[in-house]
Parts: C-alpha cells; sequence; structure tokens
C-alpha cells in the first residue's frame, strides 16, 4: 500500500508543479492589473504547440523551447496590448469577458493552425524509468519537477529583490501613486504579461513529453491553474504554489484509490469545500483591500 501511494505522490506532485507554474500565472496578471486572464491555458498550449512545431521541423530541441517560448510572449504581448489595454477602467465582469473571448479566438486560431491532431515531443533525457522504494519515476518527471522548483524560485526572487519586480508590484498597489513616482505602467503591464506567457510556455513544453497536446489542450490546464491560485489564496504567489500542489496531489490520490474517471470531480469538489469554509483560500487575507 505505501509503494501505491508513494507512487500516487509522485504523480501528483509532478501534476501539480504544472498547475503551480499557471497558477502563478494567473497571479503576476492579477496582482498586476486585477485582471483574472482566462487566456492563461492558452499560453501553455500555444507554448506546447509551437515547440512541436519546431522539433518537427527540425531545429534542436533546446532552440525550439527557447523559439516556443519567444512566440507565446508574443502573444502575451499582443493580449495586452489590443485587449486589454483598451479596456482600461472596464468592469470585472467585461476583463472577464475580454480573456474569455481571447482564450476562444487563441484556440480557433491554434485549430486552424495545427489541426485536431495530437502532438507530443520526446522526453528531454530518456524514458528509462528509475524505480524508487517501490515507486517507478519517469526522467521526465524529475525536469518537471526541478524546472518548476527553479522557475518559482526565480520568479519569487525577482518579486522580491528586482527593481522591475518592485514596479509591479507597485502598480498592484495603486496605478496613480506609481506614476507618481516614475513608474511606467504600461510597461509594467506589459511585462507582467510577457512573463505570465513565458511561464504558461514553460508549463506546456514540460508537460508535452508526458502526455499529448492538442488545439483544445489550454482548457482543462487553464482551470486547474485557476483552481489553484483560488484555492492558495488569489494574488498570493506562494498560495498559487501551495494550491497548485495539492490539487496535484488530490486529483492523484483520488483517481487512484477512487476511479480516474471522477479525478476531475473530486479535485473541484475539495476546492468548492475549501472556499465554503475559507472564502479567501488557503494562504489569503480575509480582507484584502488595495490603498
Amino acid at each position: 500500500m505505501s509503494d501505491y501511494i508513494l507512487q500516487f505522490l509522485i504523480s501528483g506532485i509532478t501534476v501539480g508543479s504544472i498547475y503551480a507554474l499557471v497558477g502563478l500565472g494567473f497571479t503576476i496578471i492579477y496582482n498586476a492589473s486585477d485582471v483574472v486572464n482566462f487566456a492563461q491555458g492558452e499560453f501553455v498550449m500555444i507554448g506546447a504547440m509551437s515547440a512541436v512545431s519546431f522539433s518537427i521541423a527540425g531545429i534542436p530541441l533546446i532552440i525550439a523551447i527557447i523559439m516556443a517560448m519567444m512566440v507565446t510572449v508574443l502573444v502575451g504581448f499582443a493580449l495586452n496590448q489590443f485587449a486589454i489595454k483598451p479596456a482600461k477602467g472596464a468592469s470585472v465582469v467585461t476583463t472577464i469577458i475580454i480573456t474569455i473571448g481571447a482564450s476562444i479566438f487563441l484556440r480557433g486560431a491554434a485549430l486552424l493552425i495545427w489541426g485536431k491532431d495530437f502532438y507530443s515531443l520526446p522526453a528531454f533525457s530518456g524514458e528509462q524509468p528509475i524505480h524508487i522504494a517501490g515507486a517507478t519515476i519517469l526522467p521526465q518527471n524529475l525536469w518537471v519537477m526541478g524546472i518548476s522548483v527553479l522557475l518559482v524560485s526565480a520568479v519569487l526572487w525577482f518579486f522580491k529583490y528586482t527593481l522591475l519586480g518592485k514596479a509591479i508590484l507597485a502598480c498592484s498597489c495603486n496605478h496613480t501613486a506609481a506614476q507618481m513616482v516614475g513608474i511606467n505602467v504600461g510597461k509594467m503591464m506589459l511585462l507582467s504579461y510577457g512573463l505570465s506567457a513565458m511561464l504558461g510556455a514553460l508549463a506546456g513544453v514540460l508537460i508535452v513529453p508526458i502526455t499529448f497536446s492538442s488545439y483544445d489542450a489550454g482548457i482543462m490546464l487553464g482551470l486547474k491553474g485557476f483552481s489553484a491560485a483560488i484555492l492558495g489564496g488569489i494574488g498570493n504567489p506562494i498560495g498559487a504554489i501551495v494550491g497548485g500542489l495539492l490539487l496535484g496531489i488530490l486529483e492523484s490520490l483520488g483517481a487512484g484509490f477512487i476511479s480516474s474517471g471522477y479525478k476531475d470531480a473530486i479535485a473541484f469538489a475539495i476546492i468548492l469545500f475549501v472556499l465554503f469554509v475559507r472564502p479567501s483560500g488557503l494562504l489569503g487575507h480575509e480582507h484584502q483591500e488595495r490603498v
């Protein structure tokens, strides 16, 4: 039984790392602009599919990944410039509708470009399984967990110790005050969307060797990432990480001990229960006000 639990935990941490990266992308944009970006899942899909296309074209994998990140970042910039920026001052509901519309548009464009086929990338360092205490782990799982730790650490360091990171946080508190002290709010918004898109692209590149990707792969990943951000406390980067890992582990245990057909329902049911008990999320503040 302990072997099974360890196996489920490894699987849960792997997929939870992806949810954490997607949830962190939601948090970055929310903190910078108060916008919940429901096109975040499409960043994951575009990163994965672009990397596959570049790899198929014969480009070395590392270069293909970098190019896929650049393409996705450009999509993030375009979303900010042509969808979010013109709606400055709009209500929360309006911006949510705009990002949902952007998600549908990007998914339709992906359908035209890549069709309905499923795609995958080769594992970064082979597919020979590694046996640990009775459980089996693929090398790609280690890549997912290791790179996720590095990315999360880099993002937290960026916001805590760099001027650009602090400038984005200043914009999240008060745009007018940030402008008065010389911060270019428009550029900070652009940077936050680019950073969020980059995280999404990397999440897609990491997961596509493990599971197939297609034009609509971003729908569920986006929902799970949003759920992670909500579970941990929207706007809290550490909360998004904790929420993503917790969601992945609960999903894996539910699939293993109950049924894989109910894994999504089980995870969302637990999230609803947590939010009924603590609406602000596990690590969120009960009363949050921007001043």
